[in-house]
């Protein structure tokens, strides 16, 4: 079998209330195929926004280890980090964070020139992203000229440019009405399987996390698989 694109084993992470501690993840683990796609489920404030802060390197447990294909992350220098969240992450949050003074091209172009890339080559796949994405009319427009699910493309695509191993999503369609939501994560979901990432995607929506291929909760501070009928 294939090494696993994700894992966290027994991740622990504790944040000071008033004059005590509140252990928001009480030894959390979860493994994630290259290929399959995860559903984050739980009520607001379990920690899943936590849990996806650190499987994506930008916060340390207090305990426990995340391993990204293979590798042990907790003791690696702050730039090793930087450099595995760059090539072998990417992320989709609830806002898309795009630069206001960038064209959607733009936007997705930036995060492969900082990886490395050419501006050429760069252009070129950032075109193509876009155009899967249905966006291919859209790309000279800036993010205030673009609707809010054609703004989250351009996330969608730009988590996407640089080839990443996993993806994580925080509640990516959350700010979107039904409609635009079921559409951009039909795009979510087909860019995802096509490009044959580990995903693991937060969502408050039920009828979302059922079109994925397993779903995990956050209780107590531990992943619990959830039983599907």
């Amino acid at each position: 079998m294939s090494e696993a694109a994700l894992r966290l084993d027994g991740i622990v992470r504790r944040f000071t209330q008033g004059r005590g501690m509140l252990e928001v993840l009480r030894g959390a683990g979860l493994t994630v195929w290259p290929g399959e796609i995860v559903a984050l489920v739980g009520p607001s404030g379990a920690g899943k926004s936590t849990l996806l802060h650190i499987a994506g390197l930008l916060e340390k447990p207090d305990d426990g280890e995340v391993y990204i294909g293979g590798e042990a992350c907790g003791r690696l220098s702050d730039d090793r980090r930087t450099r595995l969240r760059r090539h072998h992450l990417g992320f989709v949050y609830q806002y898309h964070h795009l630069l206001p003074e960038f064209s959607a091209l733009e936007n997705v172009i930036l995060p492969q020139m900082i990886a490395g890339a050419g501006r050429r080559k760069a252009a070129e796949r950032a075109s193509g992203l876009l155009a899967k994405m249905g966006l291919a009319e859209r790309a000279s427009h800036r993010p205030g000229q673009l609707s809010g699910g054609e703004q989250q493309r351009v996330a969608i695509a730009r988590a996407l440019a640089n080839n990443p191993k996993v993806l994580l999503a925080d509640e990516p369609t959350g700010n979107l009405d039904p409609h635009t939501s079921a559409a951009v994560f039909d795009e979510l979901l087909r860019n995802t399987r096509q490009a044959g990432l580990a995903a693991v995607i937060a969502t408050h929506n039920p009828d979302l996390a059922a079109r994925m291929d397993r779903t995990v909760t956050l209780a107590e501070g531990l992943l619990v698989e959830v039983q599907r009928p």
